[in-house]
C-alpha cells in the first residue's frame, strides 16, 4: 500500500486480489474503499467506482473494493438466487478495469450474514482495509438484517476521521441501472439494451466442446458449442450477432450465435456460435461469446432446406451488421467447408 506522501497509485490494471480477511497484510497504510456485490460491474457500478478511484487519487492511496464470492441468496434462500452476469474471476477483472487496485473477496456464509453492521464496518473496512474514506451507493445496506446504511457508516467513521460518500444511483430513462434491470433485458432478448446498461456487450464464456455434429456435415455451417458454467445469465432463446473471443490469442471474431434448445432437433439448451470467415480448430479452447444484436427468435421450419436457407440468411445479416471482411472458414474439428 502507498503512503499519503508517497508516489501516486499505479494506473488501473490487474488488481491485487485478496481472498478473505486472512489474506490482508498485517499493516496497511490506508485505502479508499467500497463494498458491494458488483454483479456485472454495470454503468451504475462504474459511476460509483469512478468516484472511489477519484477519492483514492486525491488521497494518494489505493482504491479498494470489497465483494462476495456468491450471491447472498445462494446461502440465505438457496434456489432463489438470480443468474449472475459474470463469473467471480471476470468480476475481479472488471473491477480492475474500473480502477480498483485491491479487491477483497469475502466468502458469503451464513455466519457472515449474521455479523452486525457495526462489526462488519469495523472489522472489514476500518481495521481490515484501514479505510481513509468509504464510498457507497445511496441505497447501500449492509450487516445482519441489512441494518447498516450510509448514515450509520458516517456515524461510525466520524470519530475515526473516515469520510463516507454516498453516491446517487445512476438512471437511464426513468429506471435505475441495476443488475436486476440487466437480467430483465437479457431475459427479453434485448441485448442492445443490456449492452447500454452494462457499458459493453454482455458476454458468456466457456470451453468449446463437442456438439451433435450436425453443423458441418448436415447444415454446412460448423458451430462452436460452449460449455458454460451453471448459474450464469444467458440471453433469451434466439439467434444473435456478436463476437467470439479465443483466450488463446485474444482475437474477437464476428459470429452468428444461437441460444436455446434448437426446436428443429430437440436438443438441450445451449449456446453455439458460427464464427465468420475463420479457419481453425476450436475444440478445447476457452472462449467467450458477446451479444451485439438480436436477429430473431427461435423457430421450427418445414424442412431441412428451409432451415439451411434461414441459417444462411442469419449469417448474411450478421456479416452486414458487424461489417466483417470476407475470409475463409471456421473449423471446430476435422475439415470445414467454406462459409456460404
Amino acid at each position: 500500500m502507498t503512503r499519503p506522501d508517497g508516489p501516486p497509485p499505479p494506473s488501473p490494471g490487474a488488481p491485487r486480489r485478496l481472498d478473505g480477511l486472512a489474506a490482508l497484510p498485517a499493516a496497511l497504510d490506508g485505502a479508499v474503499v467500497t463494498v458491494g456485490m458488483f454483479d456485472g460491474v454495470h454503468r451504475g457500478h462504474r459511476a460509483l467506482l469512478d468516484r472511489v478511484a477519484a477519492e483514492a487519487a486525491a488521497r494518494r492511496v489505493p482504491a479498494a473494493a470489497v465483494t462476495f464470492d456468491r450471491h447472498p441468496l445462494a446461502v440465505l434462500r438457496p434456489g432463489s438466487e438470480p443468474a449472475l452476469l459474470t463469473t467471480l474471476d471476470r468480476k475481479v477483472e472488471l473491477l480492475g478495469d474500473a480502477g480498483m487496485q485491491v479487491v477483497l473477496v469475502l466468502e458469503f456464509t451464513r455466519e457472515l450474514s449474521e455479523v452486525g453492521a457495526e462489526a462488519f464496518a469495523t472489522q472489514v473496512l476500518f481495521d481490515g482495509l484501514a479505510a481513509r474514506a468509504v464510498v457507497v451507493g445511496e441505497n447501500f445496506r449492509f450487516g445482519h438484517k441489512a441494518a447498516g446504511d450510509p448514515a450509520l457508516l458516517a456515524e461510525l467513521g466520524r470519530p475515526r476521521g473516515v469520510e463516507v460518500v454516498a453516491v446517487p444511483l445512476q438512471t437511464a430513462g426513468d429506471e435505475v441501472v441495476s443488475s436486476t434491470r440487466v437480467r430483465a433485458e437479457l431475459a427479453a432478448g434485448d441485448v442492445a439494451a443490456a449492452a447500454a446498461s452494462l457499458g459493453r456487450p454482455h458476454a458468456v464464456g466457456g470451453v468449446v466442446v463437442a456438439g451433435d455434429g450436425r453443423g458441418r456435415p448436415l447444415l454446412g455451417i460448423p458451430t462452436a458449442n460452449l460449455d458454460i458454467a451453471p448459474g450464469i445469465a444467458i440471453p433469451a432463446d434466439g439467434v444473435y450477432a456478436g463476437h467470439l473471443t479465443d483466450a488463446a490469442d485474444g482475437g474477437a471474431r464476428p459470429a452468428a450465435i444461437s441460444v436455446g434448445t434448437n426446436p428443429q432437433f430437440g436438443t438441450d439448451r445451449r449456446v453455439e456460435a458460427h464464427v465468420l470467415d475463420f479457419d481453425g480448430d476450436l475444440y478445447g479452447h476457452r472462449v467467450s461469446v458477446s451479444f451485439a444484436h438480436h436477429l430473431r427468435d427461435q423457430a421450427t421450419f418445414a424442412d431441412l432446406d428451409e432451415l439451411i436457407a434461414q441459417i444462411k440468411a442469419d449469417v448474411d445479416q450478421t456479416r452486414r451488421l458487424l461489417s466483417s471482411p470476407p475470409g475463409g472458414t471456421v473449423r471446430t474439428g476435422g475439415s470445414s467447408r467454406p462459409t456460404p
